[in-house]
């Protein structure tokens, strides 16, 4: 049988259209009842902007749906090297739906850790786990995004965030390490928020872009086939998109694949493709340098990450970050959702 993913465009209700796309992609058949449960959003920047991050009505909708039909539920995320994600829990009012929902939050970059093989991996061995990924049913929650290295970020790339903070090292073989933690972390359900995506030099200094739309899957290599679709880009063409589905992940081709909900046939979001931007630019050049040793496996990467998150500051601040913000806030309907935090 085909997979299915199911499209809901968003009209009244963030959390009912989620509740409607993951209804519609049969998630009961995906999702053991009485199992534990780790909800993993995208938290990977700490500034406030959306489109960047997970938006916690999503999960909200995802709690209502499941809450009484699993067992106990988690919020579980990993920090970068250049993101507190405790600053991003907070800013996204991921926190306080914790607190209100009784939903345990775990930073897995404190761990507790076990150290596993990966099964016929291309480019990773071994690898450090967090192990609350291996007691739990992993429902991904990504952001419908682009992303200067991977076309596009979604499903697939939403696990790079269950390993640890120095995943970072290998960013030159990104399509083929996604594989392999797709491999170890294979989620059973994925959940995307398109209701404020990010086009341009994503994962994080692109310009937000309201597209209105959830998306659900017990497939994540077809929601992102169909995502990418969507957002105007060919999946075919996408490297880690293709590598998982010629690695049995799941399907990547959207001819095999049955979309329910919203006729999306025609259907073209017009997202900007994205660059890499200054700090993605530089960290490849010294990659591929006769520097990358000393650069990356020395005290001198503090520095590096210093000078990275101040010209985020100055992105942000300065050029063009918090005027996206705003853009998002003046919105008559997200704007209301938006609101900062305290």
């Amino acid at each position: 049988m085909k997979p299915q993913v199911g499209i809901v465009k968003v009209r009244q209700s963030v959390t009912e259209a989620v509740r409607e796309a993951m209804e519609l992609a049969d998630w009961k058949s995906f999702v053991p009842k009485g199992a534990e449960v780790a909800l993993k959003p995208n938290l990977g920047f700490d500034f406030f902007l959306p489109g960047t991050v997970t938006g916690p009505w999503v999960v909200e909708g995802i709690l209502q749906t499941i809450k009484g039909y699993v067992g106990q539920i988690y919020l579980v995320e990993s920090g970068q090297i250049l993101v507190n994600v405790e600053r991003a829990l907070q800013q996204t009012g991921m926190a306080d739906l914790c607190r209100r929902y009784d939903v345990p939050w775990v930073n897995m970059s404190k761990g507790p850790f076990r150290r596993l093989k990966v099964p016929n991996g291309l480019v990773l061995r071994e690898v450090e786990v967090p192990e609350i990924l291996l007691r739990t049913t992993l429902i991904t929650v990504p952001v419908m995004k682009t992303h200067g290295r991977t076309v596009i970020t979604g499903a697939l790339k939403n696990q790079w965030g269950c390993l640890r903070e120095l995943r970072h090292n290998y960013h030159l073989v990104l399509d083929e390490a996604l594989v392999d933690v797709n491999t170890l972390f294979k989620p059973a359900f994925a959940v995307m928020d398109g209701t404020v995506g990010l086009e341009g030099n994503g994962p994080k200094s692109g310009r937000p872009k309201v597209a209105d739309r959830v998306l659900a899957s017990g497939d994540a290599v077809a929601l992102d086939a169909i995502a990418a679709k969507v957002m105007g880009f060919d999946p075919q063409d996408i490297g880690h998109i293709q590598l998982c589905a010629k690695q049995g992940l799941g399907i990547g081709d959207p001819d095999q694949i049955e979309v329910v909900g919203e006729d999306v046939s025609g259907l073209d979001l017009g997202f900007q493709r994205g660059r890499n931007n200054l700090v993605a630019a530089v960290e490849i050049a010294l990659r591929r340098s006769f520097l990358r040793g000393l650069i990356f496996h020395t005290p001198l990467l503090s520095f590096l990450a210093l000078g990275a998150i101040l010209w985020y500051y100055i992105w942000y601040y300065l050029i063009n970050g918090r005027r996206y913000r705003d853009l998002i806030l003046s919105h008559p309907f997200y704007g209301t959702q938006w609101k900062q935090p305290g």
